[in-house]
């Protein structure tokens, strides 16, 4: 407590002399006042033991009471000492509403006792104090605040370390870490089952958007990480859940590309999950603008972990074909990616390339002299498929090929079809 000083000398010296006859009975009324805090309350008792709270209590009355009665350009203590006790409160995790009541019951008391060691005294006591009214309650307000302000710039750092910790927790599982106890210890953070279904999307950087990402749908959760080489998202999933409601739930808020990896059973095997999620993400076309799983482009992923081979493959499969100029070339793979993505069906394939199903045929053919390789046979077209995708993600694009989404002519495709 403490504030403007009253309105007259005189009126100042009555109150001074008030103020220091009370400091007699400040333990009394610290008794009195943990009293009120208990039966107001549990929590208080839990926060701190009572000795603390009745050492702290008592410095702060002791405090107030003399700051009424020092010199006007004196230091505030009272409100240095709120600001450290609402750090402290903070800290200790009392609720900020308990403690601004914890102030407010302590200021009744202090003025109660005030008015009660004038009553039947001097008139013009009461009359002094009564005049001090309006001082010693801003000065109340003024504790209370200083509390609150200092407890809440304290909540905040402290939320802002812990969500770090978490990140941090959270970023060590993403790499794999085997630390002991480490997933234990980001579910109890994160409150998120140590065991259960999970899955990892990755985002590519340089397609990184501001849509809204999704938090929550059809009975899973999203904890989105920003990374220096693109965007990741835990993906914790309903039991029994499985993937088609989490590319739902992508579908219209990323505009990919992305990865998206297969069910893992717990935390700690997030880091393999974000590593098959990062997998599924490579074998997205460079221009490619869909979030793709894993666990559906198998091939292509084959192809696309192990670059030197698929480079042998693209040479060996294809380097007749290579040697054709650009656009020559670009209108052979073209039909067969389309053709491939039609099922082998050639009208269809036609339909979407313009072109009449003869022609289809007739670029098929060539392709089969330049490859030396057969559609109709499986294992040749299983070769050419995949020499395909490799060509296309390693950069075929340039060379006269478009890359692009499923269901797109220049587009991935997947199983095999039959020739018709």
């Amino acid at each position: 407590m403490g504030g403007r000083r009253p309105r007259t000398g005189h009126d100042w010296k009555l109150l001074a002399e008030s103020c220091t006859a009370l400091l007699e009975r400040v333990p009394e009324l610290v008794d009195e006042h943990l009293r009120q805090l208990t039966d107001h309350s549990p929590v208080y008792g839990q926060v701190l033991p009572y000795d603390q709270q009745w050492r702290e209590a008592e410095e702060a009355m002791r405090i107030g009471i003399e700051t009424i009665s020092a010199p006007r350009d004196s230091p505030r203590r009272d409100l240095e000492y709120a600001e450290d006790a609402g750090r402290r409160r903070a800290h200790q995790g009392l609720p900020l509403d308990l403690l601004v009541h914890a102030y407010r019951n302590a200021g009744y008391l202090v003025w109660d006792a005030l008015v009660e060691g004038t009553t039947g005294r001097e008139p013009e006591r009461l009359a002094a104090l009564m005049r001090s009214t309006t001082m010693v309650w801003s000065a109340v307000d003024a504790q209370a605040q200083a509390a609150s302000e200092a407890y809440r710039a304290t909540e905040a750092e402290l939320r802002r370390r812990t969500d770090e910790q978490l990140q941090a927790l959270l970023d060590a599982l993403l790499e794999g870490q085997a630390s002991p106890g480490l997933a234990a210890r980001a579910a109890a953070g994160l409150d998120l089952p140590e065991h259960g279904p999970y899955a990892v999307v990755v985002l590519r950087a340089e397609r990184r958007e501001s849509a809204e990402r999704p938090l929550r749908g059809a009975g899973f959760r999203f904890i989105w990480r920003m990374r220096a080489d693109g965007e990741v998202a835990v993906v914790a999933l309903a039991p029994g859940q499985g993937l088609d409601g989490v590319a739902r739930a992508l579908e219209g808020r990323c505009s990919g590309p992305g990865g998206i990896s297969p069910v893992v059973p717990g935390l700690a095997e997030l880091g393999r999950a974000r590593r098959l999620a990062e997998l599924a993400l490579r074998t997205c076309p460079p221009d490619g603008t869909a979030v793709v799983r894993l666990d559906q482009r198998m091939p292509t992923a084959l192809v696309v972990s192990q670059p030197e081979l698929a480079d042998r493959l693209v040479s060996d499969v294809f380097g007749g074909l290579l040697e054709l100029e650009p656009a020559d070339r670009a209108v052979l793979l073209e039909t067969l990616d389309v053709w491939l993505l039609c099922e082998g069906s050639a009208g269809r394939a036609a339909g979407r390339l313009y072109c009449h199903r003869n022609t289809v045929f007739n670029r098929l053919r060539r392709l089969e002299q330049l490859t030396s390789r057969s559609l109709a046979r499986p294992r040749d077209l299983i070769e050419m498929t995949l020499a395909l995708d490799a060509y296309r993600l390693s950069g075929g694009r340039r060379r006269g090929l478009g890359g692009g989404d499923p269901g797109r002519p220049g587009g991935s495709h997947e199983g095999a079809p039959r020739p018709t």
